[in-house]
């Protein structure tokens, strides 16, 4: 099968542990229940994005700040939505909407979604994360490619999510030769249309592909006309009995 193509064992990952990260829930207004699903004990978190409105907003949003400071006090990871747009987001604005992030949300890093892959756009994107490292000491910066990009990025972020996309494109996807270099938990795959059903031949890809931090959903984006990130899995309490320490009735 294609996705069977990593034959060298990444450093560490006898060690690793495969958790969730969030991409990004609705508004916790429209989710409650979502929000309130992540500080149950057992769930297996690696970090949740907030993203209040396409971005911190204009002002501190009392719900989102609720919703951070409940994650933080249960120990769980908050990173911030920075929207690249493929190299095209003004640096200015992204660290402007960062230091609104900190300053409200006291946010632990951040998630740059659409973060341009190739190799020419790498000295804009190394220039942004340095900026950003200096703001937060010891932000965990997340790299939104959704595709595998030069693997320069690798050297610059803590994670790079290397997959974004349909389960019917990912059950036959395969992972660059590169990444065998590096362990797992540098990696992040958000696969959206997974059926209950091939949920562990899922969680066996990205094991494969050596990929720790996962996001499957059977939500779809219906054809672009929704976000298949906004709301938890039908199956959220089988996937996380699977991957954590299970979940309590």
């Amino acid at each position: 099968m294609p996705y069977l193509t990593r034959t060298t064992p990444a450093a560490s990952s006898t060690a690793l542990r495969t958790g969730l990260g969030v991409p990004g829930y609705a508004h916790p207004l429209l989710a409650p229940t979502e929000w309130g699903e992540l500080t149950r004990p057992g769930t297996p978190l690696h970090w949740v994005v907030l993203n209040v409105a396409g971005g911190p907003g204009t002002r501190p949003d009392p719900h989102c700040l609720e919703a951070a400071g409940r994650l933080s006090n249960a120990g769980v990871r908050v990173l911030g939505h920075l929207d690249l747009a493929r190299g095209g987001s003004p640096f200015g604005e992204v660290i402007s909407e960062a230091h609104r992030y900190l300053d409200w949300y006291r946010v632990d890093g951040f998630l740059l979604d659409r973060c341009p892959a190739e190799r020419a756009a790498l000295p804009a994107t190394r220039r942004t994360v340095g900026a950003l490292r200096a703001l937060r000491d010891q932000a965990h910066i997340v790299l939104g490619h959704g595709t595998h990009p030069h693997p320069g990025y690798a050297e610059c972020a803590d994670q790079l999510v290397t997959f974004r996309g349909s389960w019917s494109d990912y059950r036959w996807s395969q992972v660059a030769e590169w990444t065998a270099d590096y362990p797992p938990d540098r990696f992040c795959h958000f696969v959206q249309g997974v059926p209950l059903g091939h949920l562990d031949e899922a969680l066996r890809i990205a094991r494969w592909q050596g990929a720790s931090t996962i996001w499957f959903t059977d939500r779809t984006d219906r054809g672009g006309r929704t976000d298949p990130w906004e709301s938890m899995p039908g199956y959220w309490d089988e996937i996380v009995s699977r991957i954590g320490t299970g979940v309590s009735e």
